[in-house]
């Protein structure tokens, strides 16, 4: 049974180190850098513990566990900057690595927007460092582990005799905590976890030419055991996923309507994230430069965003800087609220920070437009005529022009119906038109990480086939 437990509690099952150790490896650190001559400087102190198992056909492949531990060190001489990082919690080691980033900041070129963050926008008292309950360790060990992926495996296998082979299950159990502090006062740190288990099984029929054969996969992933779809459901939602791909098909080039899966809509949240952050935005590389105030999505689009959402995989009270973060409107009837800045790309851009040094955090993508009842069934209706997208191949991803191709499989859809499954085709077209051509947002919202949303329908693409 998984159970929740502060930093404070640390060492906890599996952990070397207390947060009290990293506190003063933190600390030292800070002195050291002082010492030296430093104007500025921060430290981090890390570790992560974890297990993984994968099997395949019924028998044990893999059997991993790994331990990771790390010290990094930044060091500001004004507005020149050094960084090192090392694995040794010595205190010889911990003063040669402040050492060496001084080294580095002393031959490095000065950088007006190097820094750390302001003091007022760092996170400080228990109000700017809400408990998110997102440690949950879990007390499995290999033989356990291996069983779980056994019974998924086989649930996979047992659901029809046309699933025939697998590429295996796998179960994977990760914790981790870290310290972190800088010269401007703040201090922070926490534990987190995250626990998944996984199988891809491939179904297969006799067809001209040799098998038709086909491969899918699904998983569950959460920072709880506890939240764990069963081993038996996620194998057996695999197994259907394969078998619907049996017969795929080829079809004609044409330019229509394109449903994108909730699993892979996400992957469209995740492009509108990285067009409109601070990195992107300060080398002028990205399609929506100049997007803040501007309509760049249907009126019907809204994109928030929730740091502090209780054990949400992109949880965090504080970001990479120690810059508390904040819920808040990303866009809001399709208009550009605000970007994805860390401390040095605001100061770039002549912004200020948005606490998004490390990414962002929560998003959920809506329609104002969704009713309750549109599930995918009635997200095939409205896509009517055109292809219902399960699967992306490949980079094809330009965001300085917003250029967007992709492989892809999935389904031929008439009538508001299923007909076929598809294979071998591409979808095209140009990011800025695809968000612009979002019709519709269904209620069957699947969270993907730290992104949540339902299917989304573009109005239309370029379907590349035979």
């Amino acid at each position: 049974m998984a159970r929740s437990r502060t930093a404070s509690a640390l060492p906890a099952q599996g952990f070397a180190y207390t947060r009290d150790r990293f506190r003063q490896a933190v600390e030292d650190a800070l002195a050291c850098a002082r010492d030296l001559g430093a104007s500025d400087a921060g430290a981090e102190v890390s570790e992560g513990v974890g297990l993984s198992v994968s099997v395949r056909k019924g028998e044990v492949e893999n059997v991993e566990r790994n331990r990771d531990k790390s010290l990094g060190v930044t060091v500001y001489l004004g507005q020149r900057r050094g960084n090192a990082s090392t694995s040794d919690f010595s205190r010889n080691a911990l003063e040669d690595t402040v050492r060496a980033a001084y080294d580095i900041a002393r031959f490095t070129a000065e950088d007006p927007a190097a820094g750390l963050p302001d003091a007022a926008d760092l996170a400080a008292g228990p109000d700017a460092r809400p408990e998110l309950d997102l440690f949950h360790p879990w007390a499995i060990d290999a033989d356990a582990a291996m069983q779980i992926a056994l019974r998924c495996e086989a649930a996979a296998l047992e659901v029809d005799p046309r699933i025939t082979n697998s590429d295996g299950a796998g179960v994977s159990a990760q914790q981790s905590h870290f310290y972190a502090g800088n010269s401007r006062g703040f201090r922070g740190g926490y534990a987190s976890s995250r626990h998944s288990l996984s199988v891809a099984p491939i179904a297969s029929v006799p067809a001209r030419g040799g098998d038709d054969m086909q491969r899918d996969a699904w998983y569950t992933s959460m920072r709880s055991p506890d939240d764990l779809a069963s081993p038996e459901a996620v194998g057996r939602y695999a197994a259907e996923r394969a078998l619907s791909r049996l017969k795929s098909r080829k079809i004609k080039t044409c330019e229509l309507p394109v449903l994108f899966e909730s699993t892979l809509a996400s992957g469209l949240l995740g492009a509108y994230v990285q067009a409109t952050s601070g990195g992107a935005l300060y080398r002028k590389s990205t399609f929506l430069l100049d997007s803040l105030g501007r309509r760049v999505l249907p009126e019907h689009i809204d994109i928030r965003e929730d740091p502090h959402l209780l054990r949400g995989k992109g949880s965090a009270p504080f970001d990479d800087e120690g810059v508390v973060t904040r819920a808040r409107e990303v866009v809001s009837a399709g208009v550009v609220q605000g970007y994805f800045l860390s401390s040095y790309s605001a100061r770039k851009l002549g912004m200020h920070t948005t606490g998004h040094a490390g990414g962002a955090h929560n998003l959920t993508m809506s329609s104002r437009l969704t009713a309750p009842g549109d599930d995918l069934d009635a997200m095939l209706r409205k896509l009517h005529r055109g292809l219902f997208v399960i699967e992306l191949m490949g980079q094809g991803v330009n965001y300085v022009t917003g250029d967007y191709s992709r492989g892809a499989a999935g389904f031929w859809v008439d009538g508001g119906r299923i007909r076929y499954p598809v294979h071998e085709i591409t979808i095209a077209g140009n990011l800025k038109t695809m968000f612009a051509g979002i019709a519709a947002v269904g209620a069957d919202a699947y969270t993907m990480g730290a992104k949540t949303t339902g299917s989304v329908l573009i109005d239309r693409m370029k379907i590349a086939g035979t």
